[in-house]
């Protein structure tokens, strides 16, 4: 068990204060340490719409960058065709998402995917979701989504030792709301009513608990 040495706080006999941490030194598989899972719907060469769960991504503004496999369908359809749709599922979608997870549109199925992954031309019926039209994109939105992000792609960079991954910054031009997650007549999303899918170390989250306190930036406070 560490012991740590931190400063007191202004005040104190000591000026310094023992913290016991219990902290291990391990080496995990993956750092998915509860990140929201979004919906990326992309447009395959033929045309037709191709639809991919991910779990890696942030946003900066009106940026999303995600984090994507070489291998896969979806990095490749967005160097070609440089645009998607990034839909944000409610924790009650898991099951679809769950029903995505083994399915890639790649074929053949890349070696890296063999034996885990198979093919799948249509991901919407497999999953049980449903495409609407997007308003100044290609790619379908999914029609269950609460939050749906049309979005343009800005750079493709290679990332990790032998560039197995991509960085792909987007540019979000267009925002689709439920009427449900919103602060009624305003431009905001409430956030009491919504709530985000979260990949938490390979297992499903909603948001739990009550809420804390809203940051000293809050619009909705």
């Amino acid at each position: 068990m560490d012991n740590a040495t931190i400063p007191a706080a202004a005040g104190t006999a000591t000026g310094h204060l023992s913290v016991s941490r219990g902290h291990l030194s391990v080496s995990p598989k993956i750092l998915y340490f509860g990140t929201p899972v979004a919906l990326l719907t992309t447009t395959n060469p033929d045309g037709t719409a191709n639809l991919a769960p991910i779990s890696s991504l942030w946003a900066l503004g009106h940026t999303i960058v995600l984090g994507l496999g070489c291998g896969g369908r979806t990095g490749a359809n967005l160097v070609d065709r440089p645009e998607l749709v990034i839909n944000l599922p409610s924790p009650d979608l898991w099951p679809a998402v769950e029903r995505l997870a083994p399915l890639t549109g790649a074929f053949p199925v890349p070696e890296a995917k063999h034996g885990v992954f198979r093919h799948e031309p249509d991901k919407f019926a497999a999953a049980g979701l449903h495409p609407e039209d997007s308003v100044v994109v290609g790619p379908p939105r999914v029609a269950e989504c609460p939050l749906q992000l049309e979005a343009t792609v800005r750079s493709v960079t290679p990332v990790g030792p032998r560039g197995e991954f991509r960085a792909v910054e987007c540019a979000v031009v267009h925002v689709h709301a439920a009427a449900a997650v919103m602060v009624p007549g305003t431009q905001y999303v409430d956030p009491a009513a919504w709530r985000p899918l979260i990949y938490n170390f390979r297992h499903y989250y909603g948001l739990a608990g009550q809420e804390l306190a809203p940051g000293f930036r809050s619009e909705t406070a």
